[in-house]
């Protein structure tokens, strides 16, 4: 739920960026703070466990304006891939308004990825949450290995493997090279503003 604040008319929105450890949720963050440092508000915190990091930072997005006289700000945050790391992924998603799911197009992650996102399945149901009722977005990452050789799996494959039933708008990307990064953030906050708008009446 969007934390609403009257005194400020300012609206925070927090969306989240989850998958499977070094599937590029780290990298998307960073390729965004570096995008459109000036529009950041807060600097970007990194909490560093064993071999992942938890990130977040705010900002002020472009393209949205004001609804009803309230200012959008949104919280970009993402989650520790790792398993060991669940209590701390399910802390990250609480009052969660949006998540951009982050998949790993290589091969050899296949199986990780629909573990992840049936991680993802539960976390939200520990908070009465549904995944088919809150807004999200597949992100299928790494495109840019094909250039070097590495098996990849398909859109239509990742998309047979994870959004069959969930018929979420997908992109696929190169967090690392910035393609279709900011595509992927607008069209997640876009699909937040309906709820928004929801709760400011």
């Amino acid at each position: 739920m969007a934390f609403i604040n009257p005194k400020t008319r300012e609206v925070q929105i927090k969306i989240v960026y989850y998958g499977p450890g070094r599937g590029g949720k780290t990298t998307n963050l960073e390729y965004i703070y570096k995008k459109f440092n000036e529009r950041i508000k807060t600097e970007m915190v990194s909490l560093k466990t064993h071999g992942d990091r938890t990130l977040f930072f705010d900002f002020l997005p472009f393209d949205v304006g004001r609804i009803m006289g309230y200012d959008i700000r949104v919280q970009l945050y993402t989650v520790p891939g790792q398993v060991k790391y669940d209590s701390t992924r399910k802390l990250v998603l609480r009052g969660v308004d949006g998540i951009v799911f982050v998949a790993d197009c290589m091969a050899i992650v296949r199986k990780k990825n629909m573990l992840s996102l049936k991680n993802l399945y539960e976390n939200l149901s520990g908070y009465n949450r549904s995944i088919f009722k809150i807004p999200l977005v597949m992100q299928y990452n790494k495109i840019d290995l094909a250039d070097e050789g590495i098996p990849l799996l398909s859109p239509q494959t990742l998309d047979r493997d994870l959004n069959a039933q969930l018929k979420a708008p997908s992109f696929v990307a190169s967090a690392i090279k910035g393609y279709n990064v900011i595509k992927t953030m607008k069209k997640i906050i876009m699909l937040t503003m309906p709820t928004i708008q929801g709760q400011l009446r």
